[in-house]
């Protein structure tokens, strides 16, 4: 940092939503402070050590295709990759990546110290600086002001944090790490609203004292891909394996006789838990039917013996937790390195922004990750990014960027954190998103570099690239469309397929419809095919073959989304006054005076506004 200086843009904290707005706010031009209250932990993955999964993966391509850092640090610091859900519709594959965890945070550190305009500084953030209710800095824990013209919060679970292990609970957001204090009181005090929420990370044990012939090894995919779509990173060659054990009865008659000192089970605990990613005792509370639940061994990077029980998430005492997990199948002999806790940390409902993450309170003001009331890397990353970017345009005083809902899983996060709110850890699940045949996670680049690039953000390089990919991708579609193979060429393929024969010459496009049939086992029985595909990689492969086999639902997908999007297009003024909408019923007038919906699209999603709401507000506005 130098002393003095008028920065663009101020970013308090380094996990993944503050490097990703740094990174977003620099690659625009903006000259950017990143402040972290411990330079050692800049990206830190905090629970399990790995990225992407169902939706996340998802995001994660988004991040990458939108020049984001994510997908390539992923890529370099994998020990696993796994296209999760192959055995469904491609928009439910998700991408995956078990990942060296001290490699990640270095990787990242690299990464962004490589990034021109970014600097940095160590320091706890406690307040900002407001002057006519536009931001002008911050105030730091060592007595500084910062000045800036936009401040972009990231605290993740550090505000006013408290670690649970039992009874007993000391301030922290992070084991070892100490809370942030002072930012949420200035918050308050400015006229915004606050919360409480949880969190919870399993024990990490010694994986030297597991016995692993008890449990059921999971390997990487036999022919990995990557997440970036840069060249700039290679699939793994080699792979480290996870492995599946499973809690039983006894296990659960452990863990029950700690109730009586759990934070859970003696309201010690106020903030709400995820739902999606309960602690161990809650499961075992809330799902007594069941006799087992399902425990993953993940290795915490290549070099270590590290072990993070993923499934184990509990606040127990520290001798409830080691007894219980001696129970599980594989961890006889268990050693502990550090138990599991849980952790309350203050958050400030989202609806309270605008969907450029900016505060509806304070111009130049954005809020990004666990501080919105999400949970998950990839969430925060893709807010991150999406704040970052938009204080930069701001300041250059260009129009800012809003992803749709039709165009990203990023829009999707964002316009139901802003249009519905949380009361408890938001995830993203393939479930929110209602156009995921065309949000999927191998044509993220085609959705969303374009627009990036537009913005200033994705690198020419990434549109040339983008290029050479559809014109390939066109090559193909073009060849399979065209060539016919006759009956003696291909029926022992059909057939040892259970597809039918065919009994004269056909175009491979027809027969690749059919769902037993795929490109590559088209290409490995028929010669011509396999000759002009030798060339192609996978990801062009499957671009060819999703098109092809869906392209009837893909095409109804683009019409839903053409009809419902036409209410984006219809604005509201933020100075409407619902009150004088007489029709209106009162649920919906108090909702839409809160959320203050941009558009009418985003005013129908507001849980408690009726069709007929939507109908009277469409003839106020003129239509």
């Amino acid at each position: 940092m130098r002393f003095g200086q008028t920065y663009d843009v101020i970013v308090v904290g380094a996990g993944h939503a503050g490097c990703e707005a740094a990174v977003a706010a620099a690659c625009t031009g903006a000259k950017v402070l990143l402040v972290t209250m411990n330079m050692a932990t800049i990206a830190q993955m905090s629970c399990n050590p790995a990225m992407g999964g169902i939706a996340k993966g998802q995001i994660l391509r988004e991040i990458d295709a939108m020049g984001g850092y994510s997908g390539i640090v992923s890529d370099r610091s994998a020990i696993q990759f796994r296209m999760l859900n192959r055995s469904k519709g491609p928009a439910m594959w998700s991408p995956r990546t078990q990942n060296d965890r001290m490699m990640f945070a270095a990787e990242w550190r690299f990464m962004l110290e490589q990034t021109e305009n970014i600097d940095f500084w160590q320091d706890m953030a406690t307040g900002v600086l407001i002057e006519n209710g536009v931001i002008c800095g911050i105030t730091t824990s060592l007595g500084l002001t910062i000045r800036s013209k936009s401040v972009v919060l990231t605290s993740g679970t550090f505000l006013n944090g408290t670690i649970h292990i039992g009874l007993k609970n000391f301030g922290g957001g992070r084991t070892g790490e100490k809370a942030a204090i002072g930012l949420t009181e200035c918050l308050n005090d400015l006229g915004f609203e606050s919360g409480r929420m949880k969190t919870g990370t399993p024990p990490r044990i010694d994986g030297r004292s597991l016995n692993y012939k008890c449990m059921e090894e999971q390997q990487g995919d036999v022919d990995p891909s990557k997440f970036s779509f840069s060249p700039e990173t290679k699939a793994l060659k080699e792979q480290r394996s996870c492995y599946i054990t499973y809690t039983n009865n006894e296990v659960h008659d452990l863990l029950r006789e700690g109730f009586d000192r759990s934070p859970m089970f003696t309201d010690r605990i106020k903030g709400i838990g995820p739902r999606y990613c309960p602690s161990v005792e809650d499961k075992i509370n809330r799902f007594s039917d069941r006799d087992r639940h399902q425990i993953f061994v993940e290795p915490e990077g290549w070099n270590t013996v590290e072990i993070y029980v993923n499934g184990f998430s509990t606040s127990l005492p520290e001798d409830v937790q080691e007894r219980a997990l001696r129970k599980v199948p594989g961890f006889d002999n268990v050693k502990i390195f550090r138990p599991g806790y849980a952790i309350e940390y203050d958050y400030f409902p989202p609806t309270q922004l605008k969907h450029t993450l900016e505060t509806k309170l304070i111009e130049g003001l954005y809020f990004a990750g666990q501080i919105n009331g999400t949970t998950g890397y990839e969430e925060a990353a893709g807010q991150g990014l999406m704040a970052g970017l938009n204080a930069s345009l701001k300041i250059q005083m260009k129009e800012p960027l809003v992803l749709k809902r039709d165009e990203a899983y990023i829009g999707v996060l964002i316009d139901d954190l802003i249009t519905k709110g949380t009361e408890e850890p938001y995830r993203m699940f393939t479930s929110r998103a209602e156009f995921r045949i065309l949000l999927r996670q191998d044509n993220a680049d085609e959705r969303l570099t374009p627009i990036s690039n537009k913005v200033g953000f994705a690198s020419d390089d990434r549109l040339r690239l983008l290029d050479k990919k559809r014109d390939a991708s066109k090559l193909l579609s073009s060849f399979v469309d065209k060539t016919s193979v006759a009956p003696a060429e291909i029926n022992p393929y059909l057939e040892s397929n259970n597809s039918s024969s065919i009994s004269q010459k056909v175009k491979l496009s027809s027969l690749l419809v059919r769902p037993q049939i795929s490109l590559s086992g088209l290409a490995g029985e028929y010669k011509v095919l396999g000759e002009f595909m030798k060339d192609y990689g996978r990801d062009i492969v499957d671009k060819v073959e999703i098109d092809l086999k869906y392209q009837g639902y893909i095409e109804r997908e683009k019409e839903l989304a053409e009809k419902m999007l036409r209410l984006e297009d219809m604005i509201i003024h933020e100075d409407l006054e619902y009150d004088q909408v007489k029709s209106l019923s009162a649920e919906s007038r108090q909702k839409l005076k809160k959320i203050k919906p941009r558009t009418l699209g985003q005013a129908s999603r507001v849980s408690g506004v009726s069709p007929s709401d939507v109908s009277i507000l469409m003839v106020h506005l003129g239509r």
